[in-house]
């Protein structure tokens, strides 16, 4: 990090050695959890909660040994400015949080989360949520003691301690403002969009059955068509997919149903979008705070960047639809460029988060932030879920989960210890139109390129102004500097207008 000619700077030279040990310590979780979810016998859920927990105890250790402190004031007062003056804020940040809690409250959430999404699982398969309320009671238990500890150290309420794990410096107050305006915004632009569609009539469906193996080969097609790199990464199938790994192993996963190939072709490029900003991280800040993804909003907007506004482009589609006549010898209408756009910006009142529409999406997250918020509060009862996930679709959407498979069980976030981040996926949704907008701006022959399957010409934007900034400023410092402004649903609401009911 230094030369000879640089100034001394031993407690940040020691902090930064510290800092790469315990993320060495955290991508070896990372890994031992996608393979938990991927590839993991059933049998070795016990041991593996026990590795886990072990690693997580190592890593907290490393953080909140009593030398971390004073090395942390002393290199405040040490010369470092720029990125190392960043990483140092970072560190600080991250030492806040850990020393919050006692090494025992993280082993027992540790254990706790990993019975409970095992638990989850047996229960969302058999649509049953008696069979994960007592493993779920247990972790929001250890989460409300976590998130009290933490907001008492940090300073902030307790679900804003929480949220901070996930996006650094988020406001809740900000939240409700931007969520209270997309809740206002978003019926009359759903309706009106409902009733366009009426009246255009229902796409065609491609005939299936639709082979895994088929889709499986158009969808790492269609990873490199955008960039990412197969020799630092992988795809694989799980229930819930997700892009886990370190930055130089990025791991992507799916599912694939024979019946049809349109989710899980959008959900291989949603997770791509995530990978691509792995990859694209700083080399040279590698198993440092500062190098790290800024945080979840940023994360989300790079997915939704890639699945929601440049992959649903007409022009993209039109290539989609190539490639995908191709991989299962489709012919027909069905398979029209056309039929694809409307088929893939299809609006409709469902039931299922990750399959929903961007015009209806927020309010599945406004849903789910609201309940665990008041979870957290002890407000609602865990046993009380299912009911108050019900009346809050009817309120929002205007459908009502026939199970609970289709209901409260459909998220592994809650089950799996994850509270405080399900507003980041909408936040991010706002951020993807905010980026895109100044991408295009920036380089007008980006859509062109896209139609074409070259996307170097966004990636060349993105890298630079978004990939490459790392943890180096705020989510809001880098917006301000990328787009001129910071985060605003503006773009979003104007994004849908325009693709939904100006087109």
């Amino acid at each position: 990090m230094t030369d000879a000619a640089s100034p001394s700077t031993p407690a940040a030279d020691a902090l930064e050695a510290r800092f790469r040990r315990v993320s060495a310590i955290e991508g070896a979780l990372g890994v031992l959890s996608w393979d938990r979810l991927v590839m993991m016998p059933a049998g070795g859920g016990d041991a593996r909660a026990e590795q886990s927990a072990t690693l997580g105890v190592l890593a907290h250790e490393l953080l909140t040994a009593p030398e971390v402190a004073d090395r942390l004031a002393a290199a405040a007062e040490e010369p470092l400015s720029g990125w190392r003056a960043a990483n140092l804020a970072e560190m600080r940040r991250r030492h806040a949080h850990a020393t919050a809690l006692p090494s025992s409250l993280v082993e027992a959430m540790s254990r706790a989360s990993a019975k409970s999404e095992a638990a989850w699982r047996a229960a969302r398969a058999e649509s049953n949520f008696a069979g994960v309320r007592g493993p779920l009671g247990e972790v929001l238990r250890l989460t409300r003691e976590a998130a009290a500890a933490k907001a008492s150290a940090l300073g902030m309420e307790p679900y804003a301690a929480l949220l901070d794990q996930y996006e650094p410096g988020g406001s809740v107050p900000r939240i409700e403002a931007l969520f209270a305006e997309l809740e206002a915004a978003l019926p009359p632009v759903l309706e009106a969009v409902l009733e366009r569609q009426a009246r255009d009539g229902d796409p065609v469906l491609p005939a299936g059955p639709f082979p895994v193996a088929a889709q499986r080969s158009l969808a790492r097609d269609i990873m490199t068509t955008l960039g990412f790199d197969f020799a630092h990464g992988r795809l694989d199938e799980t229930l819930h997919p997700f892009c886990g790994g370190v930055p130089d192993d990025v791991r992507v996963t799916t599912r694939f149903a024979e019946s049809g190939f349109v989710s899980g072709v959008m959900g291989v490029i949603h997770e791509t979008g995530h990978a691509l900003y792995e990859r694209g991280l700083p080399s040279a800040w590698r198993g440092l705070p500062v190098g790290e993804a800024r945080g979840m909003v940023l994360h989300e907007s790079q997915s939704l960047l890639m699945e929601m506004q440049a992959c649903r482009l007409p022009a993209f589609l039109g290539h989609l639809s190539a490639m995908a006549r191709t991989a299962f010898g489709g012919d027909g209408a069905a398979w029209e460029p056309d039929n694809l756009r409307r088929i893939y910006t299809r609006v409709e009142r469902g039931l299922i988060r990750v399959e929903a529409d961007e015009v209806t999406y927020p309010l599945h997250v406004i849903l789910r932030t609201r309940l665990e918020r008041a979870l957290l509060a002890g407000d609602l009862p865990v046993g009380d879920l299912p009911g108050a996930w019900g009346e809050g679709m009817r309120a929002l959407l205007g459908v009502t989960p026939p199970d609970d498979a289709r209901g409260c069980l459909q998220d592994i976030h809650w089950y799996d210890g994850a509270v405080g981040y399900f507003p980041t996926y909408t936040l991010g949704a706002l951020a993807a139109a905010q980026l895109f907008a100044a991408a295009v701006a920036a380089d007008p022959g980006i859509p062109a390129a896209i139609g074409r399957g070259d996307f170097t010409r966004l990636l060349a934007w993105l890298r630079p102004n978004v990939h490459e900034r790392a943890s180096s400023a705020t989510t809001d410092g880098i917006l301000q500097a990328a787009t001129g402004a910071p985060l605003g649903a503006g773009p979003f609401l104007a994004h849908l207008r325009r693709r939904y009911l100006d087109g």
